[in-house]
């Protein structure tokens, strides 16, 4: 288990289950984080509930919603800098997290949340694999 600060208050990801890049990528961080301050729920499970969010299954499926306990739901590249803070990446965090970037970021999100399922087809079955084969 990673050695994460325990200050962090818990942020759970809504993630699309059926695109396997986003499946990968989930499986990495839930390997490097701790279940009381990182979670995810699949946008397509029963788990997940538009209502309580305020996000519809077709908004989160335009891009990557998050919420940290007992605050607004954010979207985009805001959750990957809080995903991987508390996945104990912290250059990551803290490239995603820079202001002077996020231009860069938000504008390279966008075009990849338009072709995920494309990208997904191509290199998702493969990143998913290297990841479940991946140190545990």
């Amino acid at each position: 288990m990673s050695s994460v600060k325990s200050e962090y208050k818990l942020l759970t990801v809504f993630y699309d289950g059926r695109c396997p890049l986003c499946q990968a990528e989930i499986l990495f961080l839930s390997r490097r984080s701790q279940p009381q301050i990182l979670r995810f729920i699949d946008i397509h499970s029963s788990n997940y509930d538009a209502s309580a969010t305020g996000v519809s299954c077709e908004e989160a499926m335009a891009a990557l919603y998050g919420q940290i306990e007992g605050e607004s739901i954010m979207q985009g590249v805001q959750v990957f800098s809080e995903a991987y803070r508390r996945a104990n990446l912290p250059v990551l965090a803290w490239l995603f997290s820079r202001p002077w970037l996020r231009p860069l970021h938000d504008r390279a999100y966008r075009i990849f949340a338009r072709n995920r399922h494309s990208i997904s087809q191509l290199l998702g079955p493969l990143l998913l694999r290297i990841v479940q084969y991946g140190k545990h």
